[in-house]
């Protein structure tokens, strides 16, 4: 069995990071990498994520009438994903852990920046063709350098119109898909020692729990508060690993 501390920390980060996910929708990786990577080391970080992640996002995915539609517009971005991935777990298994770490950190911020200044991306139009396989290249690599899958996945998402519903959707396959390629590319660079599995698989109930929680609390709570909140959070973690990541450097 892992140790008591870890049970506890990885507990925590997924009781965290499921809570903000039932209340704005999103957050449950960029959190818990955020939370585990600062505590647990990057490594470590990714492979713990991956059942919490598939379980909370497999439902939002696979439900809601428009995968056919998601699948038939994704289709060569998410391939490229999982074929990207693979090459990044490999730049993992090479590279110092500490610089990764600390594009973790980078990635996160500007995320957090992205959305606290709502940033509005500009629809791809007649470059969607070409421009979706770079996509998918670039947030593969980075998914399985650094286990996040934001950049640019997530804002190329909301670029393409999509209407609510279908986009909530699209993202659920987005992270579904990633976490299934990271978990592959973990797998086969020999990432997952049976300790990170057992941690992984504790890590799904506090999601759960979270989520529930975050739902009850969505109710009466302003949306908008909260996701300035979160990522006003995420900008301090973000900077937090890339800062700490880069003194271990030097």
């Amino acid at each position: 069995m892992p140790p008591v501390e870890s049970l506890t920390i990885v507990a925590l980060a997924f009781l965290l990071a499921g809570f903000v996910k039932g209340v704005i929708g999103l957050g449950l990786p960029a959190i818990s990498l955020a939370a585990l990577t600062a505590t647990l080391g990057l490594k470590a970080a990714m492979a713990i994520l991956l059942a919490p992640s598939l379980v909370t996002n497999l439902w939002q995915g696979f439900v809601g009438g428009h995968l056919q539609q998601i699948l038939r517009r994704l289709w060569l971005l998410l391939l490229v994903l999982c074929l990207a991935t693979w090459l990044g777990v490999g730049v993992l298994a090479r590279a110092d852990a500490d610089i990764l770490a600390g594009l973790l950190g980078l990635v996160l911020a500007a995320y957090a920046v992205s959305g606290l200044v709502r940033l509005d991306p500009q629809s791809p139009g007649g470059m969607e063709g070409w421009l979706s396989p770079v996509v998918g290249a670039v947030s593969g690599l980075l998914n399985g350098m650094t286990g996040s899958i934001v950049l640019p996945g997530v804002l190329y998402l909301q670029s393409l119109g999509l209407s609510r519903d279908v986009l909530i959707q699209a993202m659920g396959v987005l992270f579904t898909v990633s976490t299934v390629a990271l978990g592959f590319s973990l797998r086969g660079h020999g990432f997952l020692s049976p300790e990170l599995m057992v941690l992984s698989a504790c890590g799904v109930v506090p999601a759960v729990i979270g989520m529930l929680l975050g739902q009850l609390v969505r109710r009466r709570l302003s949306e908008t508060a909260f996701r300035n909140v979160f990522f006003s959070g995420l900008l301090v973690f973000g900077a937090y690993i890339a800062v700490r990541s880069l003194g271990a450097i030097w």
